[in-house]
Parts: C-alpha cells; structure tokens; sequence
C-alpha cells in the first residue's frame, strides 16, 4: 500500500489526447467553447456560404438578392441625384410616349442639363427646345415630375411648355388649342399668381394650370426630369402600391 502524497491538483476542464472523462470528442472543451461551428468543425458563415439546399440556402440566396437591389438602387442614386432614382407611370396623361406600367428613369433636373436650359432650374420648354432642337420622348422640351405641395397622390409628370411670371397674362402666348378661353379673365391661373412653368401632359387637351390640375409649377416643386423608360416594368409597383393600399 503506497501512502498518499499530498492534495491532488485541481482537475483539468480539458480532455487529453486520449479523450475526456465524459467520452467527448478529442481536443473539446467541455464547458464553453466555439458554439458556431457544428459537428464537422464548419463555422455558421462557412455552412451559408457552402449551403445546397435547405433553409440555410434560402438565407444565403435571399442576402445576395437584396444585396443587388441594394447595390444597383445606390448606384442609380449616384447617377440621378435623386430618390427614388425611377418612377412608375399611373396614367395615360403622356401617351403614346409613355405608358401605364412603364418606369422612367429620373435625374437631378440639373444634370445633363444644357445652358440654353431655364436659368438655374435645368427645365427646358418646348418654346426653347424648339429654337435649339432639344426633344425627349417625341416632343420639345423637358419632360419633369413635379409635385404641387397641396396635392394629395403622386406626383404629376408632364412636358413643360413655357414659363411665366408672377402676375403675368399669358393667355396670348398659350397654344389656343390648350386652353377653353377667349381672354385671360376666363383662362385658370390667369394671371400668373406667381412664377412657374406651363405644363401639360401629351394626350391631355388642355395645360395643367388651364384645367386647373396645378398653378404653375415653383423649380421648387419640380423633382426630376425623366431621361428613358422602362415598358411594364413599373406595373411590378403599381401592383404593390395597389396590395399596401387595399
């Protein structure tokens, strides 16, 4: 019988070589220990990454898709200068030219604007563009989206046609076809109750201040001019507008 030689040493956590007292797998803690990695020693990144099926593949196809959305949304931000950088069309206002359901690409009214364009407002009118040739969508001018701050919905996007001041009597330089008056007394925002672009959407029969749609539009009010468009793809949120609102 040997005799004892004193405390013994506390007990190790750590398992040997050889195993653990619990039966543990080699080289494990057996209290604590790197929880994301699984039996195969896969860290929970590297499982996503290397996933083939099931909901782990759901997560990784899922992050990548709306990381594109992401990626692509930013980087037409940077070319537009504004948000959203693309609008969807909701009427037949500017037909044939535009269509419900399309998306138009939108940029700062600025950009891409030339110097003949309305000082500091990068609007061209269809009385310019005429004399220097600038057309978008089949016609003179800037197309622009603007939005009065009293209107209720979205905003408008119509061809603008000529600019007036405050107080002015533009009756006499208005299309006649455009408007149902005989004088300025009977022509809508007639005078000018401030400064603003004539606007009017390509199928309507008269301006938007005619028909009393707007006063004419502030630069202020005017959020981007439209570049191209995208046919039906704008149906994809129209239709999610439509299912948000139901």
């Amino acid at each position: 019988m040997s005799a004892d030689d004193g405390p013994r040493p506390p007990d190790d956590d750590r398992v040997g070589d050889d195993g653990g007292r619990d039966g543990g797998p080699t080289g494990v803690r057996r209290n604590g220990g790197d929880r994301t990695q699984d039996a195969t020693g896969k860290g929970l990144l590297e499982r996503v990454l290397t996933a083939t099926d099931g909901p782990l593949l759901i997560v990784r196809e899922t992050a990548l898709s709306v990381g594109a959305v992401v990626v692509v949304g930013l980087l037409l931000f940077a070319i537009s200068g504004v948000w959203p950088p693309m609008v969807a069309v909701e009427s037949g206002s500017m037909e044939p030219q535009m269509h419900r359901g399309d998306l138009i690409f939108v940029t700062e009214p600025q950009r891409f604007s030339p110097d003949y364009a309305r000082g500091g407002t990068g609007v061209v009118t269809v009385e310019v563009g005429s004399d220097n040739g600038y057309r978008s969508f089949g016609g003179n001018g800037s197309v622009v989206i603007y939005d009065p701050p009293d209107r209720r919905g979205s905003p408008i996007i119509h061809r603008a046609h000529f600019y007036v001041d405050d107080g002015e009597n533009w009756y006499d330089e208005a299309n006649p076809d455009h408007v149902r008056a005989s004088n300025c007394a009977e022509l809508t925002n007639c005078p000018a109750p401030h400064a603003g672009f004539i606007t009017k959407g390509d199928a309507n029969a008269r301006y938007d201040q005619a028909s009393g749609i707007a006063g004419p539009v502030r630069p202020g009010w005017v959020r981007g001019t439209a570049r191209f468009r995208i046919p039906y793809l704008g149906y994809v949120r129209l239709k999610l507008v439509g299912l948000l609102a139901a």
